[in-house]
């Protein structure tokens, strides 16, 4: 069942007042009148008591039509009048709603924009949505502590990035001593070592290159906040450059990749700007086609366009791969989430690669949609990045 609204509730409430306070009154009234009136069809029906001072010359042959025709009237003026008050109060309650549903919506109005704002709220921008000062008592009440939790949550999500950011720089100097260990094993020829312990050094090896990649990826996603994002990016240029980036992986694969522009009057070498960080759209891209590349069948295809649409910039990345269920669309997206546990370890996957395409996303002020493209296979919308424009 849907729910109402409180200005509803409230209108409803009201009208229903105003309704029984018109109906009682009215009720009240129309009993005064009816009173009076019988009082006066008595006064003229009933010679016996009519009193001295009243005097009407009426022929007696004519008093029966006379008493007849009065009765009529006096009926005829209690049924008008009693019609004439039902009306009357129909007429006021439905006045009555329609001004408390507009006085109450201006009362509520307030309220609604609290909400608007609080439903724009996210992690990341938590001190951009604090409400200013509002003259009404019980909401100015909410406001202070409404923003007041915004900035305790703030407070702690700051310190959680930058625990991670630190947790990241301290854990780069001893990945990288082990690192270089390895490398020099390697260079070095070691006659008594074994079988088993030439694959322990090699588990080592990948297994601190995985890390290593963790580290980097969660630094990165913890210095988001600080890249400059006014930079004018040829978005075909930088497709072009991911793409030749992850030709090698393509082919490895046996995936091929395709780019291609999109949109009505778009000529192929016309070129697209937007505005952003050249360095986080450039990570944004080449986590998606890489996930496309290894996430797709033998054979298969990557298909990477740009358009225009209004002021903005849209990119779409598609592929031929199995598709990802609906319930998981929004998942993807969560750090350390994965479909397939074993196929993204075997692939070489850490769980962050759509979460830093979100972040990215997110900085730059647009939305990204997962959806199955006609092959069966996935594609990703990244939407509302902003074109460049000189006057900018």
């Amino acid at each position: 069942m849907k729910k109402i609204s409180l200005q509803w509730k409230l209108t409803f409430l009201t009208t229903v007042l105003i309704t029984i306070l018109c109906g009682c009154l009215t009720f009240f009234l129309y009993k005064n009148g009816v009173y009076y009136f019988d009082t006066l069809q008595e006064s003229i029906t009933d010679q016996g008591t009519a009193p001295e001072a009243l005097y009407i010359d009426i022929p007696e042959d004519e008093w029966d039509d006379f008493v007849a025709q009065f009765s009529m009237k006096v009926y005829n003026s209690k049924s008008d009048y009693r019609s004439r008050s039902l009306l009357i109060t129909a007429i006021v309650a439905l006045f009555g709603g329609a001004v408390t549903y507009f006085i109450s919506g201006q009362a509520l109005k307030p309220l609604r924009e609290f909400s608007e704002t609080v439903e724009k709220v996210q992690a990341q921008n938590l001190t951009d949505y604090t409400i200013e000062e509002n003259k009404i008592a019980e909401l100015d009440r909410l406001r202070i502590s409404y923003n007041k939790m915004l900035m305790r949550l703030s407070e702690s999500f700051e310190t959680q990035r930058q625990f991670t950011g630190n947790a990241a720089h301290e854990l780069r100097t001893p990945l990288a001593l082990i690192q270089a260990q390895l490398d020099l094993y390697h260079t070095t020829e070691h006659p008594e070592s074994t079988a088993a312990a030439e694959e322990t050094i090699q588990m080592v090896t990948e297994q601190n290159e995985r890390l290593s990649k963790l580290v980097r990826t969660l630094l990165d996603m913890s210095e988001l906040q600080t890249v400059a994002r006014n930079d004018r990016i040829e978005i075909h240029s930088l497709i072009e450059e991911v793409l030749t980036d992850l030709e090698p992986l393509a082919q490895e694969k046996k995936v091929e990749l395709i780019q291609k522009s999109q949109g009505a009057g778009e000529k192929e070498d016309e070129e697209l700007f937007l505005t952003g960080s050249d360095i986080l759209i450039y990570r944004m891209l080449y986590n998606l086609v890489e996930n496309a590349i290894k996430y797709n069948r033998t054979d298969g295809t990557v298909t990477v366009s740009a358009k225009r649409e209004k002021n903005e910039v849209v990119l779409t990345v598609s592929d031929t791969g199995n598709g990802i269920d609906e319930a998981f669309r929004e998942q993807i997206f969560e750090p350390f989430f994965r479909i397939d546990k074993s196929r993204s370890r075997e692939l070489g996957g850490v769980g962050l690669g759509l979460a830093m395409v979100r972040e990215v996303v997110r900085v730059h002020d647009g939305t990204i949609k997962v959806y199955t493209n006609e092959h069966g296979g996935t594609t990703f919308e990244v939407c509302g990045l902003a074109e460049y424009r000189d006057n900018e």
